[in-house]
């Protein structure tokens, strides 16, 4: 039987840093605006062979390759779209010169532009963005995280930051079926008004919102915005909540980390793989054996044999999450536990969170408006 196989596009995000994992001397002596510049004429890299990821149900091992479409948000947002497709399609062409038969697009590649559709129509091999089990994996990871927290999720008051995106419309509509209130912020009114409208005649009350000051009255944050630098601030939160970031640039500013021990942030979409001797032979900055949940999707596409187009485009149907989330279980990829800023959550940083939280509603005012 022929060996499934799949490739997964990354590129630098935390931009020294990320480049300091394949190149260490350029990423310590290259300023980031330099590194920037640069990578407008990086070819395509090859980063590293993924081997003995091993489907629980079949036995069969899937063969992948990580590559790097190397541009840093910033350049992705600042050139022409065209331009970004065509490094994203030349990046594809090198997963197909491999014998991929399933290509992943991570961070920004799965976002730009039409999220994935014309670098489908400009592939032999096809593509996913991951975005049906990120969804999957977020909503899940949000009420484990309210069940550890003691936050009664049909009860609670629930905020999308970014709920016009394709992610954050599609975990609207699945927390709408379970939460008391839901707050669907975005930019523009036009666009949360339509979110709004989607999610409403479930379980939830919903409003839509413009503004970011509004979150502060939910008990669960979920972010997923596209934006370059952070979103949330300390003073947007109230004490004892909970926000799940699923976005990458992080939107949830590390001053939350320093300033409020009375919150707790987890970062969205953290999966284990399943198979004895996983190994991605490149340190991306996850534990072993865990990887995001848009790298899996990818990963149990190859597994499944499932060499279609699978989730591209700005829309994401909630039976194609379903589906997805099924045929990952039967594989063996699970949720890998709560982590919070590169560290895992443990049960004693979750008791201090709801201790200080305690101490802190007593005083505690917001100071935005």
């Amino acid at each position: 039987m022929a060996q499934d196989t799949f490739a997964f596009i990354i590129h630098p995000i935390q931009i020294k840093k990320d480049v300091k994992r394949k190149f260490p001397f350029l990423g310590t002596v290259l300023p980031e605006p330099v590194i920037n510049y640069a990578s407008r004429y990086f070819p395509p890299l090859y980063i590293s062979e993924i081997t003995g990821i091993t489907s629980q149900d079949t036995g069969n091992e899937t063969l992948g390759w990580f590559l790097a479409c190397p541009y840093t948000p910033p350049t992705m947002m600042s050139l022409p779209v065209k331009t970004v497709y065509n490094k994203i399609i030349q990046t594809g062409r090198k997963a197909e010169s491999l014998g991929a038969k399933m290509l992943g697009l991570g961070a920004f590649t799965s976002v730009v532009g039409d999220a994935g559709v014309t670098i489908a129509e400009a592939l032999d091999i096809p593509v996913t963005t991951g975005d049906s089990y990120t969804v999957a994996i977020a909503v899940e990871a949000m009420y484990e995280a309210a069940n550890q927290m003691g936050i009664d999720i049909s009860q609670a008051t629930v905020a999308v930051v970014g709920a016009t995106g394709a992610i954050g419309k599609a975990c609207s509509q699945l927390l709408s079926l379970d939460v008391g209130k839901l707050i669907v912020v975005g930019r523009r009114a036009d666009a949360t008004d339509a979110v709004c409208e989607v999610c409403s005649g479930n379980h939830a009350e919903v409003v839509a919102s413009t503004q970011m000051a509004d979150i502060y009255q939910a008990d669960l944050i979920l972010t997923v915005t596209s934006a370059i630098d952070a979103v949330i601030e300390p003073e947007h939160l109230k004490p004892g909540a909970v926000v799940l970031d699923v976005a990458r640039p992080r939107d949830v500013s590390v001053r939350v980390a320093q300033e409020r021990s009375d919150v707790l942030v987890i970062e969205g979409g953290m999966v284990e793989v399943p198979g004895q001797h996983p190994d991605f032979h490149f340190n991306f900055g996850f534990p072993e054996r865990k990887v995001f949940a848009c790298m899996a999707e990818t990963i149990v596409l190859s597994l499944e044999g499932h060499y279609e187009d699978y989730t591209v485009g700005r829309d994401i149907e909630l039976w194609r999450i379903q589906e997805i989330q099924k045929i990952a279980r039967r594989h063996g990829f699970k949720l890998a536990g709560l982590r919070s800023f590169e560290h895992a959550v443990t049960q004693d940083k979750i008791d201090a969170v709801r201790e200080q939280a305690v101490i802190n509603r007593k005083t505690w005012s917001p100071v935005i408006s």
